[in-house]
């Protein structure tokens, strides 16, 4: 196996770059390669996103995020080299080569199978809604992807069809013949690669294009998650997201596992079915929450309108009836009233009763 890969993108201005797929040596004897090095900083960018989105918007702890991550990477790596094994096992001749994960050969869908699997296991026990992890790892397993395609590039892997006035694009068990002449984007972006039997050949960079796609997805993710509705959002965009774009970008590519009997290309077919699954429920998911939201909006609105009728029927109840203070104090003002005029109405009565011999005493008189 060559370790070294010469490289160039001409139309971008770069010439041939003689890469080395080793990035260092340990003690003499252990071999660091770009490929493992720039996938384990992949994840460490990942772990470091999901730490960050839970302090900031779904307040879970720092320490919870690492015990997850711990089966989390280990299931993802085991799922997606088993993926990738399993999908072409007539490459491997023993079960040390099946292992050798340092020479490229990770299936992505097998890693977030795998992912998905180790974060449910550990939220059960760590009592954290799972949808809500989706939604935190999402953005940066998008991050962790657009670095790790770096790791095909040094490996001079993972590239697409020739580029020369035409190429191929095959979409599912169809094929069509695109122009990639000069001015064409296709003849911008493509890259040399020098085989040492056949001089300089240029292809399509098709690790740049997902690595691309997935920093404008890791963008937009964050975007929606100010906006976010419902636990399970920005998982199922991730889903929808990356499905479409890989269903086109697997129709450029040379090294494509396929569907046993068939010329149909595994990742385009689960691309596929990604983007219209999860991009339905997203839509559906979205349209509920928008109504439920909207619901609850008229729900608050109704229960503050009979709060102040009611607030309004009790202010004219107490306008129209004294309270228990008020007819006590009135009580004792009537009984201090009818205790002044009592004296009063007993002089006048004496009074009367004086009078009275008078004016029979003169009657008699007249009489008289």
């Amino acid at each position: 196996m060559l370790e070294k890969t010469v490289v160039s993108f001409p139309g971008l201005g770069i010439g041939e770059t003689e890469l080395n797929k080793i990035a260092f040596t340990l003690f003499g004897k252990l071999e660091v390669r770009w490929y493992g090095l720039i996938i384990t900083l992949g994840i460490l960018f990942a772990v470091a996103y999901v730490i960050f989105r839970g302090k900031k918007s779904e307040h879970v702890i720092s320490d919870d995020i690492i015990d997850i991550a711990l089966l989390t990477v280990i299931l993802g790596v085991i799922g997606a080299r088993a993926y990738y094994v399993l999908t072409s096992l007539d490459q491997f001749q023993t079960f040390g080569e099946a292992i050798a994960i340092w020479n490229g050969g990770l299936g992505i869908y097998g890693g977030i199978i795998g992912g998905c699997l180790g974060i449910v296991i550990m939220c059960y026990f760590k009592k954290i809604s799972w949808r809500k992890l989706f939604d935190m790892a999402a953005p940066g397993v998008m991050l962790a992807q657009a670095m790790g395609r770096w790791g095909n590039f040094f490996n001079g892997e993972a590239y697409g069809y020739a580029i020369e006035d035409t190429t191929h694009f095959f979409f599912f068990n169809k094929e069509f013949i695109l122009t990639s002449d000069k001015g064409t984007i296709f003849n911008t972006f493509r890259m040399g690669l020098q085989n040492w039997y056949s001089g300089t050949v240029y292809y399509h960079p098709t690790f740049l294009y997902e690595s691309v796609w997935n920093i404008l997805g890791f963008v937009v993710a964050n975007l929606i998650y100010k906006h976010k509705r419902f636990h399970g959002q920005i998982a199922l965009f991730y889903f929808t997201w990356y499905g479409f774009g890989r269903m086109f970008i697997e129709g450029f590519r040379t090294d494509s596992l396929y569907v046993p009997g068939t010329i149909i290309r595994i990742s385009q077919l689960v691309g596929f079915l990604c983007f219209v699954g999860c991009g339905a429920a997203l839509l559906t998911l979205t349209i509920l929450t928008r109504k439920r939201e909207r619901l609850l909006v008229l729900e608050d609105a109704a229960y503050e309108a009979a709060k102040k009728v009611e607030a309004e029927i009790a202010d004219h109840a107490e306008e129209s009836q004294e309270s228990p203070e008020d007819q006590t104090v009135t009580e004792q003002n009537d009984q201090e009233e009818l205790q002044t005029e009592a004296p009063q109405a007993e002089e006048i009565k004496e009074e009367s009763q004086e009078e009275e011999p008078q004016t029979e005493e003169n009657s008699d008189g007249n009489e008289n």
